[in-house]
């Protein structure tokens, strides 16, 4: 299905953006609500479901945080994220230099969290039930963790030397934090450590013959601005301003080697990909200019580009239950990518047409008792 998704001419996203779309979030729990945050502000929700159940629909935006709501961002939002146990709650966060925890029925925020710099992302674990801690990368070199229970962000991480631009929390472990800074480092966290760091990515695997000190313990040779881990936790994929992916072991902290070419990234922020999930291989979505590349994530293979926006893209999220992909960009689109229906081969049409006395050779007994075939 992955391999076979297509621009679908059955199903558009309503258009309300009219500015660039930096940051898209699908609610886990069904898979059915979407939201947006656009770099003028403005946040909206979308139903993906088809209830109409006509063939061709519109995704309609639910609501809208427009520029005239009274608690609407004041710059671009560059984060949006899903409370990963329900729909009730939902997270954004903006160049304005806060953080919201937004109430989704009265579309009021519960919860305000000030940054003294921009923030460039931020994650809620998706598997923690002992921790309520939202990871914030911001223009500060420390990592900010925001305690959803206390109301608290006084907890820090520090080791980066630059800002950080991006922070995923591993799906396997829930005191596990991944980080992505402009100092070409990715670092491994341990939340619970007093030291907090587990370890510092190295592109060089520790051959120290290959990297001058300065380089060492680099993960990229240039800003370190997209982070994502695969979905059973065993690798992280990281990507940098240096045109290069990197498939790391996360529990070893190797890199794998595996070759994925020249990934081409100006981004000056956060850039938000997908990896798969529920398909073997797994594959690996990532914002190309204005295309969407696919990668399968153990190989490197460049197995597509996907070609629909008229501008950059900036985030694309991965749909697991129909294998569907969705896309912003900063031509205000949003589109669907959804697996194409297969035709039917010439072949199979017309043999279906015979009558067919002969059994299917799968259910033929294959079987032989004569010894000499032995």
């Amino acid at each position: 299905r992955v391999l076979s998704l297509a621009l679908n001419k059955d199903r558009d996203v309503e258009r309300i953006h009219g500015s660039g779309i930096n940051t898209l979030d699908i609610e886990p729990v069904e898979g059915r609500y979407m939201l947006s945050g656009g770099s003028d502000g403005v946040i909206v929700l979308y139903d993906l479901e088809n209830l109409s159940r006509k063939p061709s629909y519109t995704c309609k935006a639910l609501f809208t945080v427009g520029r005239s709501h009274p608690d609407v961002h004041k710059f671009s939002v560059e984060t949006v994220q899903w409370y990963p146990h329900d729909t009730g709650m939902f997270t954004t966060s903006s160049f304005d230099k806060t953080l919201k925890i937004w109430d989704t029925n009265t579309l009021q925020p519960a919860d305000i969290f000030h940054f003294e710099g921009t923030v460039y992302s931020h994650h809620m674990s998706p598997v923690a039930t002992r921790h309520c801690l939202i990871a914030v990368g911001t223009k500060s070199p420390k990592v900010q963790l925001c305690d959803l229970k206390s109301g608290s962000s006084s907890h820090i991480l520090q080791g980066h030397r630059q800002e950080v631009l991006a922070v995923s929390w591993s799906p396997r472990h829930e005191y596990i934090l991944a980080t992505g800074s402009a100092d070409g480092r990715v670092k491994l966290w341990d939340v619970r450590r007093a030291s907090g760091c587990l370890s510092t990515l190295d592109q060089h695997n520790g051959e120290k013959s290959k990297a001058s000190s300065e380089a060492a313990n680099t993960a990229h040779n240039g800003r370190v601005n997209g982070l994502c881990y695969t979905n059973d936790g065993l690798h992280l994929l990281t990507v940098g301003t240096d045109d290069r992916m990197r498939l790391w072991n996360s529990s070893t902290g190797e890199n794998t080697l595996v070759n994925y070419g020249k990934v081409c990234n100006e981004s000056r922020k956060g850039l938000k990909f997908a990896i798969s999930c529920g398909c073997n291989p797994e594959f690996a979505f990532v914002p190309y200019g204005s295309t969407i590349a696919v990668y399968t994530v153990f190989t490197g293979e460049l197995v597509t580009l996907l070609r629909g926006h008229y501008s950059t893209v900036n985030c694309c999220v991965f749909q697991p239950h129909f294998q569907e992909l969705y896309s912003g960009s900063k031509d205000c689109n949003i589109l669907a990518w959804i697996p194409a229906p297969r035709e039917p081969d010439p072949d199979d049409v017309s043999d279906k047409s015979l009558p067919q006395p002969h059994l299917n050779p799968a259910y033929e007994d294959a079987w032989s008792s004569s010894d000499d075939e032995v």
